[in-house]
């Protein structure tokens, strides 16, 4: 199945399995030593490890929410082999196309489209390139992905897009934001009802998760604040994250809440498990009761 479905108090909400990208695994722990990183996650003979690249879809009454959008089909071959990424779908659409086929749903059903930031494997998404892939600039029109939902990013996040420098280009490709009417909101802020951006600042400086809740239950959507449930030790910071102390802080606000509220947490990028809640191993915060994917 290229979904796996949940509650969040009267809320239906779905993990969206939009493909795989492979990455270093030296690049995603940062400092933290690899025969400790590669017991949770195994490396390949290129020492990248197996990434999702999983989106939330919550049924609001508000219509269709749909947080990040994956890598999108513009990109070409060779960019598709650097990344280790598998994400197309049937009959020229895409794996969350599919997912949302899957679950009776057509791009033009999505309402809302919340982006945790602007990096190509979060909103890469946002636009099609018609006819398909093929990056480059070469091949058909791009177009909005969602042509009936409102997107809504942070500002900073779209300023710091728009103005990369040789660390930063690599991840922000203009096709994925340039053309999106975006509505930008400026610091936390509550979209529309039980729907919270919450700024996590540190792997980029206007990173944001999404804290869906109803019924007095959470779920968050970490994003890159916390990639995998193997990133769940406070200094396990990937080595892309800009600035890592603030990664850290930012881990540490966001836990306190998670834990004395009892969040559910939802890893985009972990390769089996979708959710759990935090919980503590010693002094070590650890996942338990945890939802792995279908």
């Amino acid at each position: 199945m290229a979904h796996t479905t949940f509650q969040v108090g009267r809320l239906r909400c779905h993990a969206l399995e939009a493909g795989r990208q492979a990455l270093d695994g030296g690049a995603m722990f940062g400092v933290v030593p690899k025969p400790l990183w590669q017991r949770r996650i195994p490396a390949d003979d290129k020492n990248r490890i197996p990434l999702a690249l999983r989106c939330l879809l919550v049924e609001h009454d508000d219509g269709l929410v749909l947080v990040d959008t994956g890598l999108g089909n513009k990109e070409n071959d060779k960019f598709k082999d650097i990344y280790g990424v598998a994400n197309d779908g049937k009959d020229g659409r895409t794996r969350l196309e599919d997912a949302l086929a899957e679950l009776g749903h057509a791009p033009a059903d999505v309402r809302w489209v919340i982006d945790s930031h602007l990096h190509f494997d979060h909103a890469g998404g946002n636009t099609y390139r018609e006819g398909g892939g093929g990056g480059g600039g070469a091949g058909g029109a791009i177009r909005i992905t969602f042509p009936r939902a409102t997107y809504v990013v942070q500002k900073g996040e779209l300023e710091f897009a728009r103005h990369t420098n040789e660390r930063t280009a690599a991840s922000y490709l203009p096709h994925n934001f340039e053309r999106v009417p975006f509505t930008l909101i400026d610091g936390e802020a509550e979209p529309l009802p039980g729907i919270r951006c919450l700024p996590t600042p540190g792997h980029v400086p206007y990173h944001q998760s999404v804290v869906v809740e109803s019924g007095g239950e959470r779920v968050c959507f970490l994003a890159d604040l916390v990639p995998t449930s193997a990133h769940l030790p406070l200094p396990w910071i990937m080595g892309y994250d800009l600035e890592p102390l603030v990664t850290l802080e930012s881990k540490r606000r966001l836990y306190a809440r998670a834990e004395g509220e009892g969040w559910l947490l939802f890893f985009e990028h972990d390769p089996a498990v979708v959710a759990g809640r935090l919980g503590r191993d010693g002094k070590a915060f650890a996942l338990v009761d945890p939802l792995l994917a279908g």
